[in-house]
């Protein structure tokens, strides 16, 4: 295998073993297999005139998304997903004069050890392209599809879809088998992809918003109630109405972990009284986290590690997201079983309070007060806005977003979403005329929010969105970050700080091309960075 599509690639250069996500050799195989096919299917679907077929699209950016990583992890469902693909593409190539050859023509092995040697022969280890910076520039433009599927995938299941992102799923795939584009080729197509993901991330906005109400400021507890509980991981909003509406009554508290805490702010979720608080951190912390709640625990969507003996029971996947050996829920969505198994666990013994955090500063929340938030501006008691948000991860170095937030002078705010937070959510940073220094905007899937909040405030200010007090500080580790940063640079939005390492799959060429027009800037010390920024 080889894999680097992640931040914690193993030495910063790639997983050749197994995976430090967790995957082993059969399961990046078979996801290798999958994208080459996904290629495939969408060359016919492509040549069908089918791209935006919304059933397609629809099933081809949940088998994208399948591949991302801490998504799934189980070969059976991998399968399963291969032989969709070539059902799929058979049917559609059947009403074709000349099929594109390739992948449109590949058949699988009969075999899984089969289907593993062709996903290896067909991984980027293998790629054929000579050109290194092409084969950067082509691998950006696969992981920012993932990204894109991704948030393509979140906004389907509330009903907000678009045929157009399907299609560029789709061309951004078959274009990939091409060799007769240059470079600028593929930097064209790259922006592209962060086009098409802010086209996604407004329809997931729009989704969220249009079913749940426009988040507004909530403080939520850290500590817990007495009680049966069930704690819920991932992305998904859907997943969690349906819980709620399945346990209430049944005396059992809901929980939120990682990125699910900005759940706590949509008035639709809010109105159930047993949606109790926030447990735990970030995602790769629930080894330990989870190995001591007293509850069952649901998976939505990614961010899911090998889950541990002392809780293998006690946990459950939906959607996407799998592990062999772990119980599945189904499309139904009948969390029966994770209700009798919180029922049949102790839960919280007693109420405990460990203080608590404000989330729900959305677009909306915030641009409500943007007349305060201007005039402050004005008057010199707000100098500097910092966007610090991205993924969190294991890998050393990401204290670096801990301290620079403690770090930030008293009359600059910062703003954050996504599982970084967790570095620094509970620090208390006071306010700024009633305006909180710390201000949470949402999941990863709420960057939509941050970009809007930023655009609003530089039409305030008559000036580009560069030419505002704001700074952006971003994490990254999967490939949702990627597609992100592929949005701000299709925005034009430069002077970027990332961190903690640089993709390993960037080239040198490739990479002084972004810091030479986008003035993207490795992080280096909070006190550098800051002193850099401020002046």
């Amino acid at each position: 295998m080889f894999c680097y599509q992640c931040e914690q690639t193993a030495n910063g250069t790639g997983c050749d073993k197994s995976g430090v996500c967790g995957k082993k050799r059969d399961v990046a195989a078979l996801q290798d297999l999958l994208v080459h096919l996904l290629k495939g299917l969408s060359e016919v679907a492509l040549q069908a005139d089918k791209a935006q077929d919304v059933e397609l699209g629809r099933f081809v950016s949940k088998a994208v998304f399948s591949t991302l990583t801490n998504v799934d992890f189980d070969p059976e469902r991998l399968v399963e997903l291969i032989g969709q693909t070539v059902r799929l593409r058979d049917d559609i190539k059947a009403g074709l004069d000349v099929s594109p050859g390739g992948p449109a023509d590949m058949v699988p092995a009969s075999d899984v050890e089969g289907m593993v040697a062709q996903g290896e022969a067909h991984g980027v280890a293998n790629d054929p392209e000579l050109d290194a910076d092409i084969k950067a520039l082509k691998q950006t433009l696969i992981y920012g599809i993932k990204g894109v599927a991704a948030y393509a995938d979140h906004a389907a299941i509330l009903g907000q879809e678009d045929g157009a992102v399907y299609e560029f799923i789709m061309q951004g795939l078959a274009e990939t088998l091409r060799t007769d584009l240059g470079l600028e080729d593929w930097v064209g197509r790259v922006l592209k992809c962060g086009e098409i993901n802010l086209r996604a991330m407004e329809l997931l906005d729009a989704a969220n918003t249009g079913k749940y109400g426009h988040p507004v400021p909530t403080p939520v507890p850290l500590g817990a109630r007495q009680g049966k509980a069930i704690l819920v991981s991932g992305h998904d909003l859907r997943d969690l109405e349906l819980l709620l509406q399945q346990t209430e009554g049944k005396g059992i508290n809901i929980y939120t972990h990682g990125e699910m805490l900005p759940c706590h702010g949509y008035p639709e979720l809010k109105k159930y009284g047993h949606f109790y608080g926030h447990y735990g951190t970030a995602w790769q912390n629930q080894k330990k986290e989870f190995a001591e709640f007293p509850g069952a625990i649901l998976m939505t969507t990614n961010c899911i590690q090998k889950p541990q003996p002392g809780y293998m029971e006690n946990i459950f996947t939906t959607g996407l997201v799998a592990w062999p050996g772990v119980a599945h829920i189904g499309e139904d969505k009948d969390f029966t079983p994770v209700i009798e198994r919180a029922l049949a666990l102790p839960g919280f013994t007693e109420d405990t309070s460990k203080g608590e955090v404000l989330t729900g500063f959305a677009r909306n929340a915030v641009l409500s007060v943007a007349d305060k938030v201007i005039e402050a501006v004005k008057a010199g008691a707000i100098r500097h806005f910092f966007l610090v948000a991205g993924c969190d991860g294991a890998k050393p170095g990401r204290n670096y977003y801990t301290e620079f937030v403690e770090k930030t002078p008293a009359d600059t705010v910062v703003l954050t979403l996504a599982c970084g937070k967790f570095r620094f959510f509970d620090k208390q940073l006071g306010d700024i005329g009633g305006i909180p220094r710390l201000l949470d905007v949402g999941q990863c899937n709420d960057a939509y929010s941050a970009i809007q909040i930023a655009v609003a405030l530089a039409n305030a200010f008559e000036c580009g969105v560069n030419d505002l007090p704001l700074s952006l500080v971003l994490s990254w580790y999967e490939q949702k970050a990627v597609a992100i940063l592929l949005t701000l640079l299709h925005l034009g939005i430069k002077n970027v700080r990332l961190g903690p390492t640089l993709p390993a799959f960037l080239t040198p060429n490739v990479l002084n091309f972004l810091v030479e027009n986008y003035d993207i800037k490795p992080i280096s010390t909070p006190d550098e960075d800051l002193k850099a920024i401020l002046g």
